[in-house]
């Protein structure tokens, strides 16, 4: 144990003699530990975020969704007034509340309305006729007032419960609570508004298909006999019209381990009743949670490989620079040998010196890594607002971080490994001088 604390005392006191060219040889550890950290927790907080927004459409969900054929868009492109009927129909509803009620809770949208009024204020439409069951099904969350009930479906009330973006915009200074909005020339009375969900611009927006923040939700049954069937739009000076029975449907299982068995199913009695699938799409949630996991853990390990590439030139460093340190100290070896020291001693000397650079570039890269990643999470958001740099950056700039404890640790041990392999080199070519050449170097 003495000559273990006598050694370290050596090699700290030798590093201690030359600060400046210690700090450059632990420079290539410092910045290849903070590299791995950094890059690992940009690629966790990326990762989490995506999993959070696709976990926000729920999990155990399978959402089928209406869409318009290529060829009624062609059309669209071609005339300028007509109707067409796709997607979702009643009957297929009811086919598949007969196959999947069993298995699943099933709950269906429907599109309604082409304008939002407010008074002077007009909006296009993005209002839905829902069964209540979808705000436990599809995660929505109140802020004020009270989501749509049983009641409100079995009576047609007119009410409705609108997004926080469309609180916002039509109501920027007063309660929304009890307040009426119109679709169309149907007057609603506001009963709740949503929590903001964080979907918009994200992956979960892009699986939806639209913000849900300006979503208008009134019951499916006011939805159904009120507003009819037919959706009329206006769009940059063309009138066209759209026939539409169910726009979304959400089943939701019991389990996740049910979702891939079922979706299959699903698609099977869908193709079985059209030609193709052109006006339907299925989204299923679970799948993309998997897929989003896979190419998550492959991008960190392409992260780590990169960041590992900066451990591998700092450890090729630290041997450059210990091996012109024997030919530096050659006379210094060849005394140490002739006063007794043997090839064990020599070699441990130069070890200790090399994992102790490797140790303090490493603790001192994890202190820039943890530092980095906390602060870009908390800095990026801040920068579209700054005078200059703020103009060419979007104004919902983020780069969420997530700090991971295991790559701490991974970098730490891979940086005193480093350390120990590279030096193992220069120490073993320290040990075998000849003490009496060295004792003769100048």
């Amino acid at each position: 144990m003495a000559f273990l604390l006598e050694t370290i005392r050596l090699g700290i006191a030798n590093l201690r003699l030359h600060k400046l060219r210690s700090f450059l040889t632990a420079l290539g550890i410092i910045l290849g530990v903070a590299a791995v950290i950094c890059m690992v927790s940009i690629g966790e907080g990326s990762k989490q975020e995506a999993l959070r927004q696709i976990e926000q459409l729920g999990a155990r969900n399978i959402i089928i969704r209406s869409q318009r054929p290529p060829e009624a868009q062609q059309q669209q492109g071609q005339e300028r007034s007509f109707m067409v009927k796709y997607g979702l129909t009643w009957n297929d509803l009811r086919i598949i509340e007969d196959n999947f009620s069993d298995d699943a809770r099933i709950v269906a949208l429907k599109e309604i309305g082409s304008e939002i009024i407010r008074g002077p204020m007009k909006r296009t439409s993005q209002a839905y006729g829902v069964d209540p069951q979808l705000a436990e099904v599809a995660n929505l969350r109140i802020n004020r007032g009270r989501y749509l009930t049983d009641g409100d479906n079995t009576e047609r009330a007119m009410v409705c419960v609108i997004g926080w973006e469309v609180a916002r915009q039509f109501f920027p200074i007063e309660d929304p609570l009890g307040a009426t909005i119109r679709i169309d020339e149907k007057a609603m009375r506001i009963v709740g508004v949503l929590e903001p969900v964080g979907l918009a611009g994200g992956a979960g927006s892009a699986l939806v298909g639209r913000d849900l923040n300006q979503d208008i939700h009134v019951p499916i049954e006011t939805a159904r006999y009120v507003f009819g069937d037919s959706v009329f739009r206006r769009t940059s000076g063309s009138f066209n019209a759209a026939e539409v029975h169910v726009s979304e449907l959400y089943l939701t299982v019991p389990e996740r381990e049910q979702v891939l068995g079922l979706a299959s199913r699903l698609q099977r009695v869908l193709e079985t009743r059209r030609d193709g699938m052109t006006d339907v799409t299925m989204v299923v949630p679970f799948e993309l949670l998997e897929n989003a996991e896979r190419a998550a853990l492959r991008g960190t390990l392409m992260l780590m490989a990169i960041a590992g590439i900066s451990l591998l030139v700092g450890g090729i460093g630290i041997m450059n620079i210990m091996l012109a340190t024997v030919t530096e100290r050659t006379r210094e070896i060849g005394i140490r040998r002739a006063l007794g020291a043997t090839r064990k001693h020599i070699v441990w000397q130069f070890l200790v010196e090399t994992s102790v650079l490797s140790l303090i570039g490493g603790l001192i890269g994890v202190a820039i890594g943890v530092g980095l990643s906390l602060l870009l999470g908390w800095a990026v958001p801040l920068l579209p607002s700054m005078p200059v740099l703020g103009r060419f950056i979007p104004a919902d700039a983020s780069l969420p971080t997530q700090l991971a404890w295991w790559s701490v640790v991974v970098a730490m041990t891979v940086a005193v490994l480093t350390g120990l392999i590279f030096g193992l080199y220069p120490a073993r070519k320290a040990a075998r001088q000849d003490p009496i050449v060295a004792l003769r170097h100048d």
